[in-house]
C-alpha cells in the first residue's frame, strides 16, 4: 500500500469514529433529562468533545444529525434493510405482517427511552417533528403495500383501505407499543397482541 493511500485510509477511519461519537453523544443528550433543555448542535459537540463546526462538516445541519441518529437506533433495533426486504419476500403476506409487527416492536424497545424523548420533542421541535415524520411516512408506506398483497391475495377486509391503513398504523406505534409494554413486558409479549389486534382489525381474526 502506498503512503498516500495508507493516509486516506486513516483518515476515513478517524472520519467514521468521530461520526459514531458525535452520534452516540447525541443519544447520550436524549437520554439525560438535563440534555433535553436547549438541545442544539453546541451541546452535542460538547458532548462530543468536538469543535461545534466539526458537527456540522459531518451532518450538515441538525436535521442531518438527527436522520443519522435514528438510521443508527434502526440498525442497532434490528430494523435494518435486509430485514425490512423480508417483511415483502414472505409468499403469504400476513406471514409479513407479522414480521413488521416484530421487527418494530423490538426496534422500539431497543432504546425506548430515545424513541419517547425524540417524540416528545417533534412536538415542539420543527426539525424533530420534520424527522420523526418522515420515518413515520415510511412506515405508513410498508403497511400500505402490505395491505395491498393482502386484499390480492383473496382476504375479504372488513373496513375501506384507507381506514385499515390509518389503524395499522396506530397499533405498530411506538406510542402504542410503549403504553402496552408498559414498566415490565417485553416486545416478544407485545408484538403477538400487537399482531392479534391488527387481524381483528382487519376482520381476519380467525387467521391467527
Amino acid at each position: 500500500m502506498s503512503p498516500r493511500a495508507y493516509r486516506l485510509g486513516q483518515r476515513q477511519v478517524t472520519t467514521e469514529q468521530t461520526r459514531a461519537k458525535i452520534i452516540e453523544a447525541t443519544r447520550e443528550l436524549l437520554a439525560n433529562p438535563e440534555g433535553l433543555n436547549g438541545f442544539s448542535i453546541e451541546a452535542v459537540a460538547r458532548q462530543a468533545d468536538v469543535a461545534r463546526m466539526t458537527v456540522y462538516y459531518q451532518f450538515s445541519s441538525k436535521t442531518g444529525l438527527l436522520e443519522a441518529l435514528c438510521d443508527s437506533l434502526a440498525n442497532k433495533g434490528g430494523m435494518g434493510q435486509a430485514q425490512m426486504r423480508n417483511i415483502f419476500m414472505q409468499a403469504d403476506p400476513l406471514v409479513g405482517l407479522a414480521e413488521l409487527v416484530n421487527i418494530f416492536s423490538r426496534f422500539w424497545e431497543a432504546d425506548r427511552l430515545v424513541n419517547r424523548r425524540l417524540r416528545g420533542l417533534a412536538a415542539i421541535d420543527p426539525e424533530f417533528d420534520q424527522v420523526i415524520s418522515s420515518r413515520n411516512e415510511g412506515r405508513r408506506k410498508a403497511l400500505t403495500v402490505l395491505l395491498q398483497r393482502i386484499e390480492s391475495a383473496g382476504h375479504a377486509l372488513a373496513a375501506p383501505a384507507g381506514e385499515l391503513v390509518n389503524i395499522l398504523f396506530s397499533l405498530t406505534s411506538f406510542e402504542f407499543f410503549d403504553s402496552l409494554a408498559g414498566p415490565e413486558r417485553r416486545a416478544d409479549e407485545v408484538a403477538p397482541t400487537v399482531y392479534r389486534l391488527a387481524l381483528a382489525a382487519l376482520g381476519l381474526a380467525g387467521t391467527a
